[in-house]
């Protein structure tokens, strides 16, 4: 027990990687099966309608959680000279801010679910979907800052535990909710899905909460400690940022989200067309892209808090040699996968979705692998050095770069300019990535 024990503690970035990529892995491989399910029972249109509630879902995610993650990992990770009481300080900081405004937002996306289906969403469909995804945002929320801390900690046992107990729920909660519609032969609706994403939410952020309130440091940490000014200021310096950069990315993102069904009518689709096109790429395609994406980003989550440990302690050399190693290891996992998307992308789609049109996307898209897979990591060494701004403007313009394409490309030649403009995104992040991360570590 002890030697396990020790090795945990010698390796934290590798035995925490592998922890959160196993548990990727089985999250996706149930993901997969939930996917084929869904697209199934609910049809390629149906499946384009609830990945339309993607661009709500993601600011409101920016807004109330994601910088507030980063946030608190990072600080945590820098505190490790400090008591273990003090340590979890960010954490009660970032609630006491992250909860009022996580309830605010599900206030205005269920009062105002109307004007946002129609208007900003473009499908009147989406109303009573975004009233019950309102409901899972304090819970969200809630958990992306605990699993902050614990990854902070580099604890990434209980992160990853909350995204299986996640994944579980969801697709029980579904099947419970499809079962019988199936059963009477009724035709069931899509609202169960959200339910199922909400439900979800709701498990995992519980499961999650379950050490900290049978932590003795976790109660040993008194109230006027949590309020402290010193530690509110610390941790708005790294979330504002933080947020303000994803809230930008993610408008941008939605316009993208928004615009291709748009453009694919302009090009010539029907409604219901553009959407089943919309549905499946994003549904379907995208998923076997990302499949592998779990081990790129298990390893991002943890080099966030390694980085930060590293850059806090003045060991530049070790920070660049992980650096290093990260850029030779996930460029061969994206090389090979990309090889593997390529000549098994058709059959891929034909057998598992028994859509061509899912085949077609899979192997187009097996040629971002070896960029996306590397940015994936560059990314999570880019936050964990500071380096938001920088960050925040590679990516503005990889978006924009992509917008382009959906505005000019797409009502021209259809989804194949959107292809287009994917690959050309991914090769100017990383490009720029790796040149941003040459000049500060001096690297090659």
């Amino acid at each position: 027990m002890q030697l396990k024990s020790r090795n945990k503690s010698a390796h934290p970035l590798l035995y925490g990687t592998l922890i959160l990529t196993l548990t990727g892995f089985l999250s996706r491989i149930i993901g997969f099966f939930y996917r084929i399910y869904l697209s199934r029972l609910f049809g390629e249109e149906g499946m384009g309608l609830y990945q339309l509630l993607s661009p709500v879902l993601s600011i409101s995610f920016s807004l109330s959680a994601a910088g507030f993650q980063t946030g608190i990992s990072k600080l945590v990770a820098e505190n490790t000279k400090e008591a273990e009481a003090d340590r979890i300080t960010p954490l009660w900081t970032g609630l006491l801010i992250s909860t009022p405004i996580a309830l605010l937002l599900t206030g205005i996306i269920y009062v105002f679910a109307d004007p946002i289906g129609r208007y900003y969403l473009q499908e009147a469909r989406c109303i009573p979907l975004l009233r019950i995804l309102a409901f899972s945002i304090p819970f969200s929320s809630v958990h992306a800052c605990i699993n902050g801390y614990f990854y902070g900690r580099k604890k990434a046992g209980i992160p990853a535990s909350s995204q299986l107990v996640e994944q579980m729920v969801r697709v029980g909660c579904v099947y419970l909710c499809t079962n019988h519609p199936v059963l009477s032969q009724q035709l069931p609706s899509i609202l169960s899905a959200v339910l199922g994403l909400t439900v979800g939410e709701i498990f995992s952020m519980v499961f999650a909460s379950i050490p900290l309130l049978l932590s003795r440091k976790a109660s040993s940490c008194n109230i006027p400690a949590m309020c402290q000014r010193r530690n509110a200021k610390l941790i708005m310096a790294m979330v504002l940022p933080l947020t303000a950069n994803r809230i930008a990315l993610n408008i941008l993102q939605s316009i993208e989200a928004v615009s291709l069904p748009a453009g694919l009518r302009n090009y010539g689709y029907d409604n219901a067309t553009a959407l089943r096109v919309y549905g499946v790429f994003t549904g379907m395609a995208l998923p076997f892209i990302f499949f592998p994406n779990a081990l790129t980003s298990s390893i991002s989550i943890l080099l966030l808090p390694e980085i930060s440990e590293n850059q806090a302690m003045g060991n530049m050399e070790k920070v660049a040699d992980t650096t290093k190693k990260t850029i030779r290891y996930c460029g061969a996992l994206g090389f090979l996968s990309m090889l593997f998307f390529l000549m098994s992308g058709r059959w891929l789609g034909n057998t598992v979705f028994q859509s061509p049109l899912a085949g077609y996307f899979i192997t187009t898209l097996s040629f971002i692998c070896p960029f996306l897979y590397l940015d994936t990591t560059l990314s999570g060494i880019l936050q964990g050095l500071g380096l938001v701004n920088q960050l925040f403007l590679i990516n503005l313009g990889g978006l924009a770069l992509r917008l382009g394409f959906v505005f000019l490309a797409v009502p021209t030649v259809g989804m194949t300019g959107y292809l287009w403009g994917v690959l050309g995104c991914q090769l100017f992040v990383c490009l720029f990535y790796l040149l941003t991360l040459k000049k500060h570590l001096h690297l090659f």
